[in-house]
């Protein structure tokens, strides 16, 4: 019945209009919880943006605390075909040297062109792995001799699969060296002359395993460095060499230097984190704001944003401000400024004061062992961003994880008042319809019985 039209039935009224209006005028409430839930939800969406932010500022900041960060280095090479990739800590320095020779893999093929395809026998049912003289048997680990049985039913096929299975550092495969005519060619898996092996008389040695090696020098000092493998670790700390082409008596220089403009760029691009923060709470919380103003009269956003400016300006222990090293407040007192070529500088001068301000030193009592004195170690200015940014982001005490769950809490509460609404709303709109169809029956009604008694007294005859 609630869908039921009345209009006009009796009445000539606009009843589904009548209706609309009143279930409009009870409804006031849930309009106003309706732009209330909007409101929370956007409350709680603009708080998952900033947390979002501050998550961004936690991850610049982990990255400059880093030890690697700090000694952040170049390295280049003078030859093509030498590379050097940096681990952690490198050491700056630099190093000449030729490369004599590139590490190879041993190799082995069958004498002749024994088969016709890969089902023809093999021709032996075993196979023996000698040592690099092609006469002393290799032993395993439990000093037996590295015997491989075929198997299967002993075709060339199956002595490819049994060489690659035996777990004895050895690759096999069937090279049709022409058409219907196999060789069998045995590789170590690994390089370097320790890879040296042989199978008997019926193989013949194609290619020998040999190490990388790395001449420095031109005297008769000059020494020799090798690597089973073409890459050469710890040749120079924290670098990892790697040659793929040899050139004898070719001087080639790895020079490996500090890279301060690589620190510089990773300490810019916290500033540019903690100013995008920054910048989001301003916008969000801006009284005069429009619709990306989410957060009017958060005071704890204000807070928030007090204690990320304070981080920057504050001193540092008895180390000084981090404004001697390029990281201050601008003037206009919203955002962080960071002076590159201020902050190169003082790195260059004292690398170590410019750490102490940026990273800290260790809390705690000092060279005067007293507590609560001048000397004792403070975080530096990027732990305090680390430490306030980690708070504010905690997926499960984090200041603005909470304000958004709570958020969502109040969401909730509130679509249940919503739905409640809609229920009673539902019920009141039945009952109005009810109420005015009823008015138009009896309308009806007694517009029927008008109309009859109108008519009966029409029929009445008249006086002459």
């Amino acid at each position: 019945m609630a869908g039921m039209s009345v209009d006009g039935l009796a009445s000539g009224l606009d009843t589904t209009s009548l209706i609309n209006a009143l279930i409009k005028a009870e409804g006031a409430p849930q309009t106003a919880l309706q732009t209330r839930l909007s409101a929370t939800e956007a409350a709680a969406a603009g708080y998952r943006s900033l947390n979002t932010k501050f998550d961004a500022l936690r991850a610049a900041a982990e990255t400059v605390l880093k030890p690697a960060t700090w000694s952040s280095a170049k390295a280049t090479s003078t030859a093509a075909g030498v590379a050097v990739a940096l681990g952690v800590a490198p050491q700056p320095g630099s190093l000449t040297f030729s490369v004599e020779s590139v590490a190879a893999s041993h190799s082995v093929v069958s004498n002749g062109t024994a088969w016709t395809n890969t089902k023809d026998p093999a021709g032996f049912t075993e196979l023996t792995v000698y040592q690099a003289d092609n006469v002393t048997p290799a032993v395993d680990a439990d000093g037996k001799p590295k015997v491989i049985s075929v198997g299967g039913t002993g075709t060339l096929a199956d002595a490819v699969s049994a060489i690659n299975a035996s777990n004895y550092g050895l690759s096999a495969t069937a090279v049709q060296v022409a058409p219907g005519k196999y060789q069998l060619q045995v590789t170590a898996t690994s390089s370097g002359a320790e890879t040296k092996f042989g199978l008997g008389s019926a193989f013949t040695e194609i290619t020998t395993g040999t190490d990388a090696a790395l001449k420095v020098g031109t005297t008769a000092s000059a020494y020799t460095v090798t690597s089973p493998t073409n890459t050469f670790e710890g040749l120079m700390p924290g670098a990892t060499i790697t040659v793929n082409k040899a050139e004898k008596g070719v001087p080639v220089t790895v020079n490996v230097a500090s890279d301060p403009g690589a620190v510089a760029d990773k300490v810019q691009a916290l500033v540019d984190a903690a100013n995008a923060a920054l910048a989001s709470i301003k916008v969000a919380t801006n009284p005069t704001g429009g619709p990306a103003a989410t957060l009017k009269g958060d005071s704890s956003l204000g807070r928030l944003a007090g204690q990320v400016l304070g981080a920057v300006s504050y001193g540092v222990g008895t180390h000084g401000s981090p404004a001697a090293a390029g990281l201050e407040l601008a003037r206009n007192g919203g955002s962080i400024e960071f002076d590159r070529e201020k902050f190169l500088t003082a790195l260059a001068d004292d690398p170590a004061l410019v750490q102490s301000l940026f990273v800290g030193t260790p809390t705690g009592p000092g060279p005067d062992k007293v507590a609560d004195t001048a000397d004792d170690g403070a975080p530096g200015a990027v732990q305090r961003l680390m430490d306030l940014a980690q708070l504010a982001t905690d997926t499960t005490t984090g200041t603005l994880t909470t304000l958004a769950k709570s958020r969502d809490s109040q969401a909730d509460d509130i679509q249940d008042s919503i739905d409640a609404w809609d229920r009673r709303l539902e019920l009141r709109r039945a009952t109005l319809t009810r109420q005015f169809t009823a008015m138009e029956t009896a309308l009806s009604s007694m517009q029927q019985q008008s109309n009859w008694l109108a008519g009966q007294l029409s029929s009445l005859p008249t006086s002459s």
